[in-house]
C-alpha cells in the first residue's frame, strides 16, 4: 500500500506497468483506502461477476456461504 501523495506523483509512471502485470495498486488515503485497477482488469472483474450471477442459484449460494459462520465450515478439504 502506498500513501496517496506518493500515488499522485507516480500515477503516470504506474499505469503501463500495472496494466502489464495485472497487479492492482493499493492506495492509502487520509480517511479511507482504495485500489487502482487497469481498465482491462476492471472489465474482467465485471464480466466474471455478470457470468457468476447468470448461473442459476449462484447468487443464493454465494449469499448462503457469506452468512455461514467460519466455525461451521468444513475444513477437511485437502487442496
Amino acid at each position: 500500500m502506498i500513501p496517496i501523495n506518493e500515488a499522485q506523483h507516480q500515477l503516470q509512471q504506474s499505469i503501463a506497468p500495472m496494466s502489464q502485470s495485472h497487479q492492482p495498486i493499493a492506495i492509502a488515503g487520509q480517511t479511507s483506502n482504495t485500489v487502482l485497477l487497469s481498465e482491462a482488469d476492471s472489465a474482467s472483474v465485471a464480466r466474471e461477476t455478470l457470468y457468476l450471477l447468470s448461473v442459476p442459484g449462484m447468487r443464493e449460494s454465494i449469499r448462503e456461504g457469506m452468512a455461514t459462520p467460519i466455525a461451521l465450515l468444513d475444513r477437511s478439504l485437502d487442496w
